[in-house]
């Protein structure tokens, strides 16, 4: 071998010794014949031969039968190194015993003192690629258990961003298994946590888990649709650095069914006190029935003896005359009072849940009185607007016209704390794409909220039942309610029932 002559302190006996004690197999072919010239200690003892016995072998005696490590393929790459330098390639080497040895190996051209000459090191790369196929086959599963697992799961670093999500879990935040969360984003960018019912920072819910803590996800969907996730946050230890995995399910119907329950039992609340209310009114109604009746048949016996006593001159006519203006108008108040006791009878006789087929019209026209009363009272103008021809339902007519009285309640006290120049409700009736529809539009400040999600009423001096008991009486009829903004301001207040076809039907 040559020998650097800027370094003559080294022998070529020195360089001999190093190339025996290394552990890297290298073998010297000759660059023109490809024998082999030589071959150190290690890969002797790989190949399980001799040097006298390695140096008259051919590649296909050291070689793999495999096609790929045919004799001209390899004196092929040996040539390439001589003509560029170096070459590398995964050569599968056999050892005498027959066992084949896939290797790393790098073939390079050396000057020798004889001639030029290829060096070829080579390392056993079996357990490498061993290594390297059961990660390959880890990350296999670990990818069918992201895209393929129903399991809501997150990777979160310290900071709370997310590192790994499944397929599922990344549905749940808006995004497809083909999308990578964006670097650097914490899952709060997604929803908010929460724990034990409340708002919680990344910061609470982390310090929580020790090592295993609960925790909730709110996610708002599109439409403001909400979707509750809850499950466990475990803290990780990877490589000195924290890591946290999050395991959740869905309660989004389970969350909602409480919801629903609850609201329904208030609902319930409130239609038994409604029906209390009733019973009160129909008692109000029958005690003060008699008593209006006396005061009228008074009133008749004192006008028919005043009017005696002027003829017979017992009383001045003038007297007389102020007597009688003063009866008239006690009769016109008690006739007054009397009519609405008769409409309040009538209106809450009977609330047994009967349905029957009736025109909105009909129960709009019905609850008018009672509307224009309070109208006139908190100087709101009401316009009313039937449609043409009848509007037939299927509903309990009783109660349908307290719905329509509460929505007109309503808004009439919203009108009622405007300014006078638009106090004005207008109430519709038409019958549009199957359903009976009645709305009630107010030029007021506008809903900021769906009301109908409320449990108890807003106003001081409510009685909690007004939105709430309307809500549950038109969805028992299979109808819908709802509220909304105006384009031109204000509120639209309406509900719609399914429309029949005619009373037979």
């Amino acid at each position: 071998m040559q020998v650097d002559p800027a370094a003559p302190e080294f022998a070529t006996s020195d360089f001999v010794a190093m190339m025996n004690a290394s552990t890297t197999c290298v073998l010297v072919h000759d660059a023109v014949t490809k024998n082999i010239l030589w071959a150190n200690p290690a890969a002797c003892e790989m190949l399980e031969f001799t040097l006298e016995e390695i140096r008259p072998l051919k590649a296909n005696d050291m070689s793999s039968s495999a096609q790929q490590y045919d004799r001209v393929l390899g004196r092929a790459w040996l040539h390439e190194a001589v003509e560029h330098g170096s070459s590398r390639i995964e050569w599968h080497y056999r050892s005498k015993s027959g066992r084949v040895i896939p290797t790393d190996a790098l073939a390079v051209r050396v000057e020798l003192s004889q001639g030029p000459a290829v060096m070829v090191q080579f390392r056993d790369i079996a357990r490498e690629q061993q290594v390297e196929r059961e990660l390959k086959l880890t990350t296999s599963y670990v990818d069918a258990l992201a895209r393929h697992t129903s399991t809501v799961a997150f990777l979160l670093d310290a900071a709370g961003a997310v590192r790994f999500a499944t397929d599922t879990a990344l549905g749940y935040i808006g995004l497809t298994g083909d999308d990578d969360p964006p670097a650097g984003h914490p899952l709060t960018t997604y929803g908010r946590l929460r724990r034990g019912g409340r708002p919680v920072t990344w910061a609470e819910t982390a310090a929580a888990a020790a090592p295993v803590g609960p925790v909730q996800l709110e996610l708002i969907g599109e439409g403001g649709s909400t979707t509750w996730l809850e499950g466990s946050l475990e803290r990780l230890r990877v490589q000195e650095v924290d890591a946290f995995l999050m395991i959740l399910h869905d309660v989004s119907e389970r969350v909602q069914g409480e919801v629903r329950r609850e609201l329904e039992l208030r609902h319930e609340n409130y239609l038994a006190r409604y029906n209390a209310m009733g019973d009160m009114a129909m008692a109000i109604a029958h005690e003060l029935g008699q008593p209006l009746s006396a005061a009228g048949n008074f009133i008749a016996g004192i006008r028919t003896r005043s009017t005696a006593a002027a003829g017979s001159g017992e009383m001045p006519q003038r007297l007389a005359d102020q007597v009688a203006y003063g009866l008239d108008s006690a009769a016109r108040q008690i006739d007054r009072a009397t009519e609405i006791v008769t409409a309040l009878r009538s209106f809450v006789g009977h609330l047994e849940h009967v349905e029957q087929v009736v025109d909105l019209n009909e129960v709009v026209r019905e609850c008018l009185y009672f509307i224009r009363l309070r109208a006139a009272a908190s100087g709101v103008e009401l316009r009313v607007e039937p449609d043409d021809g009848p509007v037939l339902v299927r509903c309990e007519q009783v109660l349908t016209g307290q719905v329509v009285m509460n929505l007109c309640f309503n808004a009439i006290d919203e009108m009622a704390a405007c300014d006078e120049a638009v106090r004005e409700i207008v109430v519709t009736v038409r019958a549009s794409e199957g359903m009976g529809v009645v709305t009630v539009d107010d030029r007021g400040r506008g809903v900021t909220r769906d009301p109908f999600a409320e449990s108890f009423t807003s106003k001081e001096a409510g009685s909690g039942i007004g939105l709430a008991l309307s809500h549950r009486i038109i969805t028992r009829q299979h109808g819908s309610i709802w509220a909304e903004l105006r384009d031109g301001g204000g509120s639209r207040f309406g509900f719609a029932l399914p429309l029949v076809e005619s009373p037979a039907s």
